[in-house]
């Protein structure tokens, strides 16, 4: 599933939510609501007007609070009207939430390790990461495909789910999709439409994404 119809040049912005206080503890956080810090929500203010300068014209994001406050900044700058999806939220993973990386891996030690070996793992007794796509990318390219030709959607979502959506919609075997660098908050990965289906133009970025010079097109 690539979400493109025969290259009409959209582009999707897929922008992780600002600073929570698990985010600081690292706390696994999963569906469990969180909200911004103070620093999150200076964070969700400063690149919001960054990405306006990309003049969007549709905003999704996750009904967690720490994505709709986001949401809500770029929202302020530009005008649009968020719609919130359930199927953005982060991936589920039951026991692990709420647990530091450091317990985590006393506690679930074999599970940790064979999640990134790339093995199918129901983290805590949660979700795969191939559900989290299942849900979550069905949601990007069914708002992608209502876009104009030439038109951006920004996605405001959780570092999991935004990774395996750029896997799922760049068409990556699930063992691969963990080699996909994590997205600091509020940084965002751009995808772009080609007449192949959707390319990875920026990842992890926090300025505006710059134009590709001499590529293979």
């Amino acid at each position: 599933m690539n979400g493109s119809q025969g290259g009409r040049g959209r582009r999707i912005v897929l922008w992780r939510h600002g600073q929570t206080s698990w985010n600081l503890e690292r706390r696994f956080q999963g569906t469990t609501d969180i909200e911004l810090t103070e620093t999150g929500v200076v964070q969700a203010r400063r690149s919001a007007r960054l990405l306006a300068a990309l003049k969007p014209h549709a905003i999704l994001a996750s009904d967690l609070s720490r994505a709709k406050a986001t949401a809500a900044e770029l929202a302020t700058v530009t005008g649009l009207e968020v719609n919130y999806d359930a199927g953005l939220r982060e991936s589920f993973a039951g026991q692990w939430q709420g647990l530091t990386h450091e317990e985590i891996t006393a506690r679930f030690g074999e599970q940790y390790t064979a999640w990134k070996r790339g093995e199918p793992v129901r983290r805590g007794g949660g979700e795969l990461e191939t559900e989290v796509a299942d849900r979550a990318a069905p949601v990007v390219t069914e708002a992608a495909d209502k876009l104009p030709d030439g038109g951006t959607l920004v996605v405001v979502s959780h570092g999991g789910t935004i990774r395996t959506t750029i896997g799922r919609l760049l068409g990556l075997d699930p063992n691969s999709w963990e080699a996909l660098g994590g997205l600091s908050n509020c940084c965002w990965s751009v995808l772009g439409e080609g007449s192949r289906g959707w390319r990875l133009l920026e990842h992890n970025a926090g300025s505006l994404p710059e134009p590709v010079l001499g590529d293979d097109d």
